[in-house]
């Protein structure tokens, strides 16, 4: 969706193919609004043998000059179908897959072979992302390139658009307002916020918002019970992030891995500074202006951090111009469409 906000302003006509159906879900709908056609492959699971021949009949229908896949899944579909064919193949990496083992570990290693024998370009959302493959799964140094995604610019949101957010989710106007947005499930780092709230004394005057939801939802909530009355708010799933973000005074993520963590990345948009894990290609979000970085899975560093910048508002407010500035420079998603439209043209 983001790309497709800004894909024809860079010169880009957009397909999208799922594998899966799309019936009931919400994106297919957004980007046929936006204009770009979604086609589903209709598949019982990523890896059902019929995929490449249903892939070869879509493509033969939308005619690409360059087909971009993206996760392991659709990396070996893709491969399977363009055989034979001169159309390039780009594919992108969105997580560091170091952990794991046994069919997963033999499914990573399958989607490795296929990608570096037919993909043109190997695309690493983050440097850390490419030193990973490289040393883990090989591939051509030359053809495995570092193309950080970009998110677009949020709306401008008021002081009284601020009260108004903090109102709905029930989070006090006067209060400094710490948010996480994340998937609730293991490794994302919410059971240690919850650990580092829970060492945070009441004099200082600080709410977590929790939002997104997972396999973790219900053992999070029982724990967030626990704490404080108002130290902790669970709003669900989140549809706008960018409304969440302009009543936050700081983000808060302390993963245990990531590649590329969007929400960081809105953050510098929204111009929030961040208390984040010094992990994957965080630092190279955050660099060492926008927010803080703490040692992963320390709840007494990120408890720290989080009171250093609750109790330094003007620290924050530099902070949050330097994150606007590096959110400019390296991730506004016109600029990451214009990268994206480059490599595409020297491909085909």
């Amino acid at each position: 969706m983001d790309l497709a906000r800004v894909a024809a302003g860079a010169g880009m006509e957009m397909s999208v193919v799922s594998l899966m159906p799309t019936d009931g879900l919400a994106y297919p709908a957004a980007l046929e609004r936006a204009g770009v056609e979604v086609v589903s492959l209709g598949l019982r699971s990523p890896w059902d043998p019929r995929g490449p021949r249903r892939m070869r009949e879509v493509l033969r229908l939308l005619r690409p000059e360059v087909v971009h896949s993206h996760l392991k899944h659709a990396d070996v579909v893709v491969a399977l179908a363009l055989r034979g064919s001169a159309v390039p193949q780009v594919s992108t990496l969105h997580v560091i897959e170091d952990r794991v083992r046994g069919v997963a570990r033999l499914k990573r290693n399958l989607a490795a072979r296929v990608r570096n024998a037919r993909a043109a370009r190997t695309i690493a959302v983050s440097e850390a992302v490419r030193r990973w493959y490289l040393e883990e799964c090989g591939g051509d140094l030359n053809r495995v390139i570092t193309l950080r995604n970009g998110v677009p610019a949020p709306a401008a949101y008021g002081p009284d658009d601020r009260d108004a957010i903090r109102r709905d989710l029930g989070v006090r106007t006067d209060t400094a307002l710490a948010a996480m947005v994340a998937v609730m499930r293991p490794g994302k780092g919410h059971e240690l916020l919850l650990s580092a709230a829970a060492l945070i004394t009441p004099e200082v005057d600080v709410t977590f918002v929790l939002a997104g939801d997972g396999d973790l939802d219900a053992e999070l909530r029982s724990r967030a019970a626990e704490l404080p009355a108002g130290r902790v708010v669970m709003p669900g799933y989140v549809t706008d992030v960018d409304r969440l973000l302009a009543a936050a005074d700081l983000v808060v993520h302390p993963t245990l891995a990531d590649a590329l963590p969007t929400a960081l990345v809105q953050a510098l948009a929204a111009s929030v500074p961040a208390v984040a894990a010094n992990v994957g290609g965080v630092p190279e979000i955050i660099g060492s202006e926008a927010g803080v970085l703490v040692p992963p899975g320390n709840a007494v560093a990120l408890a720290e951090a989080v009171i250093s910048l609750v109790q330094d508002p003007d620290g924050r407010l530099w902070m949050g111009k330097k994150a606007r500035e590096r959110f400019e420079e390296r991730f506004e998603a016109s600029g990451w469409a214009t990268r994206l439209a480059d490599l595409y043209r020297l491909l085909a």
